[in-house]
């Protein structure tokens, strides 16, 4: 038992450094890099805090599952983002709380998460959209025409769904500039719209309602889609069709060769490419005025499918570390007095007894934060408060003990017998009083996942572990150390073990209780 505490001190001891260098080996081929880090949360590091809600029409319903999956869309599109330990968590009615600590581009982040992310193909027929132009859409089947309108080749292809057999676009935008010659004819250009001079007394002509453009496949058709880069280094996306995608889109290209296909985004025109060759292996491209944030971005919404609901962002917050970081270390100062003064007690009170449960206790305290590193644990203040009240709440099981053996001394048992009583009769106090602290850290922490108060699932969490821990240091590691100093025969006193009697009686051969 002793050694296997020493390895196990040691090790926790060694995950607990701050200047931990991790893991990093290579074995038989295959190569460990794990870093071994404290994760702070948002208060500590800094980063940003937004409140998401439900945008939709007054007297609109929207239902638990659609929030839930809201949520779980927006939790993978952040983790997508590569941030360091966020939280995403379902707030007070129709609210997502996310929670990014570290992160480096707030308003990128946001576009990328709040948006629905609804990716449409469009029939546009022989209408050029043009890119960032509003449209309304309706969801059909493909449509078909018998004669194609003439195309024309463009320098800079706008959007290009190709065919993964052609290394040439299958697709280019209608051009700013007269044909290039790469097709035959010319592409028409855009028709103004009519404009009409009211005469007076006439009454008004109404606006005629705007044309619904027929949708040919949406997101949800995609398989994949990632970021790549042209052949001149410009970000795109390219992207992987459904079976299902890839038979509705190569029929609907393969009868629309010389029409416009719209890509839209959440009822925005991205491109307005020229069909040029049927499409028909369910592999394309999308190409644009992109940067490589903004291809990211709109890789990870078309990657993790459109969110069920629109959001808007209702507060957005930044926060800074500055005063994160001066309380954690008014917070640790202030656990080291406490853990000095509780260390202090128990070496005067208890003498003997009370220094093996010191070192118990940095036992503990290096085991409880190396636990933290590895699981990983994101800290925060309220976390950083669970811990320190937990190290209080680990020497009370050893009080308790000590206080049942000095009664067993008094009574004239053995050092041994006495430890022995000790540590069997003071278990069920133990066993309870540390039982009704983990249910009520699991409420708490269900409490906080369900209401949005991180603050509360950190404490919860953090002396969840410390209360767990502590039964361990307080049976075993307390008990083997005093064990060890009995057995090997170096005090006999029972001065050291806080009584004022005298010598300890002379009962060697007494079996132990």
């Amino acid at each position: 038992m002793l050694v296997g505490i020493l390895v196990v001190a040691a090790a926790a001891i060694w995950v607990a450094l701050p200047t931990n260098p991790g893991v990093h080996l290579d074995l038989l081929g295959q190569t460990i890099d794990h870093d071994i880090v404290v994760h702070e949360g948002l208060d500590l590091q800094g980063g940003m805090q937004v409140l998401l809600e439900a945008d939709v029409q007054p007297g609109v319903k929207v239902t638990a599952d659609s929030m839930q999956a809201a949520r779980q869309i927006v939790e993978r599109r952040v983790n997508a983002l590569g941030v360091a330990e966020p939280l995403i968590q379902q707030g007070e009615g129709n609210r997502i709380i996310v929670e990014l600590p570290g992160i480096k581009d707030p308003d990128q982040a946001i576009k990328t998460f709040g948006e629905t992310g609804l990716l449409e193909f469009v029939d546009a027929g022989s209408t050029y959209l043009p890119e960032g132009s509003a449209v309304t859409t309706s969801l059909g089947g493909p449509t078909t025409t018998g004669a194609p309108a003439a195309t024309a080749g463009a320098a800079t292809p706008a959007a290009s769904p190709t065919s993964a057999a052609s290394p040439t676009p299958a697709a280019s935008p209608a051009p700013a500039a007269p044909p290039t010659g790469a097709a035959a004819g010319s592409t028409p250009a855009p028709t103004p719209a009519p404009s009409a001079t009211a005469q007076p007394g006439a009454s008004p002509t109404p606006a005629p309602a705007p044309k619904a453009y027929n949708t040919v496949i949406q997101g949800k058709d995609l398989k994949s889609a990632d970021v790549a880069f042209d052949e001149y280094g410009r970000p795109e996306i390219s992207f992987t069709l459904t079976d299902e995608g890839a038979k509705a889109f190569g029929e609907y290209t393969t009868n629309n060769v010389g029409r416009y296909l719209a890509i839209v985004l959440d009822k925005r025109v991205i491109s307005s490419p020229v069909i040029q060759s049927p499409i028909t292996e369910g592999r394309g491209r999308i190409t644009g005025k992109f940067t490589l944030a903004e291809a990211k971005s709109l890789a990870i919404q078309l990657k993790y499918g459109a969110l069920p609901i629109p959001l808007k962002v209702i507060q957005n917050r930044t926060v800074g570390p500055t005063l994160g970081q001066d309380s954690l270390q008014k917070s640790l100062v202030a656990g080291i007095i406490g853990l000095s003064i509780v260390a202090a007690f128990m070496l005067i009170y208890y003498r003997v007894p009370g220094l093996l449960a010191d070192l118990a206790l940095v036992i503990y305290t290096a085991a409880v934060f190396a636990l933290f590193k590895l699981i990983p644990v994101t800290l925060t203040l309220a976390g950083v408060a669970g811990f320190i009240l937990s190290i209080g709440m680990a020497v009370d099981a050893n009080i308790l003990i000590f206080e049942r053996m000095k009664e067993e001394l008094r009574a004239g048992r053995s050092l041994r017998a006495a430890i022995d009583a000790g540590f069997g009769r003071a278990w069920t106090s133990i066993r309870d009083s540390n039982v009704s602290t983990i249910i009520t850290c699991i409420i708490l922490f269900w409490f906080g996942m369900s209401f949005g108060a991180s603050i509360i699932q950190g404490f919860a969490l953090t002396l969840f572990i410390g209360v767990v821990v502590s039964m361990f240091t307080a049976i075993l590691v307390s008990r083997t150390f005093l064990h060890l100093l009995v057995d090997a025969g170096l005090v006999h006193d029972l001065r050291w073990y806080g009584l004022v009697e005298g010598p300890a009686r002379p009962t060697p051969a007494e079996k132990p209780a």
